[in-house]
C-alpha cells in the first residue's frame, strides 16, 4: 500500500493538490485532496473524489477503425499508419488548411494540452482561436487593464466584501467559495452575489441581486452612477492611476435609476443597497464569473463590472482568470514561433458551419468533446457524417465524438502520465505525478505526436525535443519561491505574479475610456444594451453542476439529467406539471426534456445542467447558436432563445 501525490489537470479554477492511494497490486483505492496544499487544503470536489472509479469505466482500451456502424481493434503500427496515410493525401491533394487540429481544455498539463500542438503549427494547420469558453472576457478585460489577471484567491481573507457577479462559485469553484465563507466566519466579510438563478452561492449569501439576463452592464453602470453621485470614489487614485474617468462620468448620468430598472427588473433600492455595500466595506474582491460573459454582448458586461474596483481605488480588483498573471511561456511550449509556417485561425465559435460545408477533410480532435460542447450541435454533427470528411479521435473515454469518429485511439488519463499543471486561479505550480500504470493500450499526446511527425518524414527537431528541457525553458522566470528543478522533482512551487500596478495599456495606465478599443473601432465604454426575447419566447440558460466536468464524469454518476428548470407561473399558463415531457425548440433545432417546477428561476427564464443528451440522445447544443460575439469571438450560450412546450 503507498500513497502518491499528485494534482488534478482538468479545466477547473482550483488545481487541486490530490493524494492518490494504491493497493499493492497497483489499483487505486481511493483520491483525496492533499491537505498540504496551500490553495485546495485537504479538500477536493465530488468529480476528483471518484477518479478511482472513473479511471477503470468507459475507457477506450486500444486503437479502433470503424467498420459501417461498429468498430473493430487495431495495432498502434496499423493506427498510425492509416493516419499518417490519411494526413499525407490531405496535404498533397486539398493544403495543410483542410487539416485541422480541434483541442481544448479536457486535461490541462503543459504537455497534454500545448506541447502535441507543435505537430499542427509545424504543418501549418487550420487551428481554432481557443474563445469557447472564456476569450470574450479576457478580450474585454485587456481593453481596459491591459492583462486580465487580478485578484488571487486567498487574498479574499483580508476582504471585507466578497461580491460573486454571475459566478456559481459553490458549484464552479469550491475552494474560493470556501475561502470565501471562512473570512465571513473570521472577519465577517459581507458576501454578496448577482445572479439570475437561485444558486448554492446565493443560498451562502447576505446579498442576492437578480438582474434579468444579459442587464448585467446595465446594472454596472447604475451601481457606478450611485457611487459617483454620492461621491464615493476614490478621486486620488483616479487621477494616479486611471485614465479616462470623465468620460465614463459623462456616459453614466445617462443611466438613472429609473433607467436601469426598466432594463434589468433591479429596483433603485436594491441598486443603492449593493452600492452602499461597495462603499461601506472595504476592500472589497468583485469575483466575475466566465458565465457572465457568455451572451450577445458578453464581454461588455464583463468590462463594465470590472470598471467598479477602479472606481473605489482598487489595482485590480476583480477575479476573472489568473493564467496571464504568471511568466510562463506557452507560446514556446505549442511551437508557434515555429519558422516556415503559417496556420489559419479560425473562430471555434463557428466551427459548425465550416465543418458542415466540408472545408476540412481531416479533423483530429484530442482533450476535446467537440459533437456535445460546440454550439449549433445539428451543423456540426451533419458536418462529420460527411463522406469527405475523415475525424481521429485521441481520447481517455469512449466520449460522444469518440463514439461518431473514423479512428480512435486511447489516451492515458492524468493519473496514467507526468505532466505539470499552471492554474489559472490561484499561482501554485505543481508536477501532475504519474500514479499507475496505464490500465489501456494509451499512448500520450507526445508519443503520438512525435510517431506521426516521423512517419510525416518531419525534420524540424523542436518536434522531437525532451518535453521536460521545453518546460525548464518555459518556465525559467516563472518562480517565486522554488525553481524549476524543484518542480520537477514533485515539490509545490510558488509562481511569481505580475505587479497588481502594473497595466499593459497604451497608457500605462487602467483606463476607463480604452483607447485600443477606440482604435479598433470598438466601443471605448462598455456597452449597454439587452436582447429581448421575442412575445411567447424564453431565455434559456445553462450551467456547471457539481457532479460533472462538462461532460466527464457520467461513467460514474450516470447521464447529465435531461431536466430544465421553470418558474411555477410560467409553468401553470402552458399546463405543465412536475416530470410531464416538454419541448423546447428554436430555428437551429429542438429538444425533449423533463420538467422541473421550480421558484429558483424567474418568470422568462428556463435553467438547465450544461451539456446534456435529452430524452431521446440529441444534444441541448442543438439550439445554440454558432455566431460569435463581436469582441473575442466568445459565444452566446446565454443569450439562446426558445419556445416552451407541452409534449
Amino acid at each position: 500500500m503507498k500513497e502518491i501525490k499528485t494534482v488534478c489537470t482538468r479545466d477547473c479554477y482550483d488545481s487541486c493538490g490530490l493524494i492518490v492511494k494504491i493497493d499493492d497490486s497497483g489499483k487505486i483505492l481511493s483520491v483525496r485532496g492533499d491537505p498540504d496544499h496551500p490553495m485546495t487544503r485537504g479538500r477536493t470536489c465530488p468529480r476528483a473524489a471518484k477518479d478511482h472509479e472513473r479511471v477503470y469505466k468507459n475507457r477506450v482500451k486500444a486503437p479502433t477503425l470503424r467498420e459501417g456502424k461498429a468498430f473493430r481493434r487495431i495495432t498502434w503500427e496499423k493506427a498510425l499508419e492509416i493516419l499518417s496515410e490519411r494526413i499525407g493525401r490531405v496535404l498533397e491533394i486539398h493544403g495543410p488548411e483542410a487539416l485541422l487540429s480541434l483541442a481544448y481544455a479536457g486535461n490541462m498539463g503543459l504537455l497534454t494540452e500545448l506541447y502535441p500542438q507543435r505537430l499542427w503549427h509545424a504543418l501549418g494547420a487550420t487551428r481554432t482561436d481557443y474563445a469557447l469558453c472564456s476569450e470574450s472576457g479576457h478580450q474585454g478585460l485587456s481593453l481596459h487593464y491591459g492583462h486580465t489577471y487580478g485578484v488571487m484567491p486567498e487574498e479574499l481573507l483580508r476582504m471585507d466584501l466578497i461580491v460573486f457577479w454571475g459566478f456559481n462559485a459553490a458549484v464552479s469553484a469550491p475552494h474560493i467559495w470556501s475561502l470565501a465563507r471562512e473570512a465571513a466566519r473570521k472577519r465577517g466579510t459581507r458576501i454578496a452575489v448577482i445572479d439570475p438563478i437561485r444558486t448554492k452561492t446565493v443560498e451562502g449569501a447576505d446579498l442576492w441581486i437578480r438582474p434579468k439576463p444579459g442587464s448585467d452592464a446595465v446594472l454596472a453602470y447604475g451601481i457606478m452612477n450611485h457611487l459617483i453621485k454620492e461621491d464615493q470614489v476614490d478621486h486620488a487614485f483616479i487621477g494616479k492611476w486611471t485614465q479616462g474617468y470623465g468620460a465614463l462620468k459623462h456616459e453614466i448620468r445617462n443611466w438613472t435609476p429609473e433607467r436601469v430598472e426598466a432594463h434589468t427588473g433591479v429596483t433603485e433600492g436594491q441598486i443603492e443597497a449593493l452600492a452602499k455595500t461597495y462603499d461601506r466595506h472595504k476592500p472589497s474582491a468583485t469575483m466575475i464569473g466566465i458565465g457572465l460573459q457568455k451572451c450577445d454582448e458578453g464581454a461588455d458586461q464583463v468590462r463594465a463590472v470590472s470598471l467598479i474596483p477602479a472606481l473605489l481605488g482598487r489595482h485590480r480588483g476583480f477575479f476573472y482568470g489568473n493564467g496571464e498573471a504568471f511568466n510562463v511561456d506557452k507560446a514556446l511550449l505549442k511551437g508557434s514561433v515555429q519558422a516556415g509556417t503559417r496556420s489559419r485561425i479560425v473562430r471555434q465559435v463557428a466551427l459548425a458551419d465550416l465543418v458542415a460545408q466540408g472545408t476540412f477533410k481531416l479533423i483530429y480532435v484530442s482533450t476535446m468533446n467537440p459533437a456535445v460542447t460546440l454550439p449549433n450541435q445539428n451543423a456540426f454533427r451533419a458536418g462529420i457524417s460527411r463522406d469527405d470528411v475523415f475525424m481521429a479521435v485521441h481520447e481517455t473515454h469512449w466520449s460522444t465524438t469518440a463514439g461518431l469518429a473514423e479512428l480512435v485511439l486511447p489516451a492515458p488519463t492524468f493519473l496514467e502520465k507526468d505532466d505539470v499543471v499552471v492554474p489559472y486561479g490561484h499561482g501554485y505550480a505543481c508536477l501532475a505525478k504519474k500514479t499507475l500504470v496505464p490500465v489501456t493500450d494509451s499512448r500520450t499526446e507526445i508519443w503520438v505526436m512525435q510517431e506521426l511527425s516521423k512517419r510525416l518524414g518531419l525534420k524540424d527537431d523542436r518536434l522531437f525535443e525532451d518535453p521536460w528541457k521545453a518546460v525548464r525553458a518555459a518556465m525559467e522566470d516563472a518562480m517565486e519561491e522554488g525553481d524549476v528543478e524543484a518542480l520537477l522533482s514533485g515539490e509545490l512551487v510558488r509562481l511569481r505574479r505580475k505587479p497588481e500596478n502594473f497595466y499593459g495599456t497604451p497608457s500605462g495606465k487602467m483606463e476607463f475610456y480604452s483607447s485600443r478599443a477606440e482604435k479598433a473601432g470598438l466601443n471605448p465604454l462598455p456597452a449597454q444594451g439587452r436582447g429581448e426575447a421575442r412575445e411567447g419566447e424564453f431565455c434559456y440558460l445553462a450551467s456547471a453542476t457539481p457532479r460533472y466536468t462538462h461532460t466527464q464524469f457520467q461513467e460514474v454518476y450516470g447521464d447529465i439529467p435531461p431536466q430544465v428548470y421553470i418558474n411555477a407561473r410560467d409553468a401553470e399558463g402552458r399546463g405543465i406539471r412536475n416530470g410531464d415531457r416538454v419541448l423546447l425548440s428554436n430555428g437551429l433545432g429542438k429538444v425533449s426534456m423533463e420538467a422541473v417546477i421550480s421558484h429558483g428561476v424567474p418568470p422568462g427564464v428556463l435553467w438547465s445542467p450544461r451539456q446534456f443528451g435529452d430524452l431521446d440522445g440529441h444534444p441541448h447544443n442543438a439550439l445554440t447558436s454558432s455566431t460569435p460575439q463581436r469582441i473575442g469571438s466568445g459565444p452566446t450560450f446565454n443569450s439562446t432563445r426558445v419556445v416552451l412546450s407541452k409534449s
